[in-house]
């Protein structure tokens, strides 16, 4: 587990899949280490990454700024990317900027990884 300041992030790898949990703030203070936990973690034989953002407590423009960059990069490489259990506020500021049609985000883990099958 990595500790950046006011963000946790914590990576876990299961059958070609890497699964982020976030908890705590992410805003200029804290997107840069946010991201450098994310690249570093992801590994070739990745198919999808995967973020539980049901701790994640704020989201600024900066760290939405790094989740777009996030996604492109994985989508450069053929892997899929996909955020889950957003809670209101931050569900909110996909929605107002629109991200919401470009990045995948779903209810649940579970719906996450089905939307992966097939």
């Amino acid at each position: 587990m990595a500790r950046h300041d006011a963000v946790d992030v914590t990576t876990e790898r299961k059958d070609g899949v890497l699964s982020v949990g976030v908890k705590g703030r992410i805003d200029g203070s804290t997107v840069f280490a946010f991201q450098e936990a994310i690249e570093s973690a992801v590994e070739d034989g990745d198919r999808a990454v995967i973020v539980d953002c049901e701790r994640l407590e704020y989201l600024g423009s900066a760290g939405l700024r790094t989740v777009l960059v996030i996604a492109k990069s994985l989508s450069n490489r053929d892997t899929r990317f996909a955020l889950y259990s957003l809670r209101d506020q931050v569900r909110v500021v996909f929605e107002t900027s629109g991200f919401d049609t470009i990045i995948a985000i779903h209810a649940s883990r579970d719906e996450a990884l089905a939307s992966f099958v097939g």
